[in-house]
């Protein structure tokens, strides 16, 4: 038996039995990748430039952080996609992908939005005041359960990217579902497997 050398109370100390430290081991190991190791913060200087777009153009990265904005937008409980930088997700996997499928359907889909917007509004999406965006928006999403056009079916796509981006982040984790990260229990509340 390991005994701990830091007594729980000034009149009590606490027996840990081989197995206790085998768990707290285990947690250890399994936690430790999770840990974060701050960084001492360099000095502010100018804001940086963000990174130029890997696969979509200037205009459509800034199409898709629109889109991805209104979709989860800022609100007094949490930023936004664009500050949880959804739309340089969306770019970076599908500038990774080796499959093109996906690529063409974020080129045809992000056309199809201007399209959209053009039968509408008379103007390209980005042109278009905000309630005109959220039009073209809204039209796309009303069959989102059983999408059957194709820019049903570019929303659906859309939509299940930015929750994945958003909520990957470290804004959509910590800041939007306030996780707190692993905590220590001092008992496990389960069956103990003999």
């Amino acid at each position: 038996m390991v005994r701990r050398t830091r007594p729980i109370r000034d009149d009590q100390e606490q027996v840990v039995s081989r197995r206790e430290m085998l768990k707290l081991g285990a947690g250890a190991a399994i936690g430790a990748p999770m840990i974060k190791i701050e960084q001492t913060p360099t000095p502010r200087g100018p804001e940086k430039p963000a990174p130029a777009p890997g696969f979509f153009t200037p205009a459509e990265l800034a199409l898709v952080d629109e889109l991805t904005e209104m979709i989860i937008p800022a609100d007094d409980h949490s930023p936004g996609a664009r500050a949880a930088k959804v739309a340089e997700y969306i770019d970076q996997r599908l500038m990774e992908s080796f499959d093109e499928e996906p690529k063409q359907q974020w080129r045809q889909g992000l056309k199809l939005v201007d399209q959209l917007s053009q039968e509408m509004n008379g103007k390209a999406f980005m042109q278009a005041s905000a309630g005109d965006r959220l039009a073209v928006l809204t039209r796309m999403s009303q069959n989102e359960m059983k999408p059957q056009k194709p820019e049903e079916r570019f929303f659906r796509e859309l939509k299940t990217r930015t929750a994945r981006g958003y909520y990957t982040s470290k804004i959509g984790i910590h800041t939007e579902m306030e996780y707190k990260g692993n905590t220590y229990l001092r008992e496990f509340v389960g069956e103990d497997a003999k």
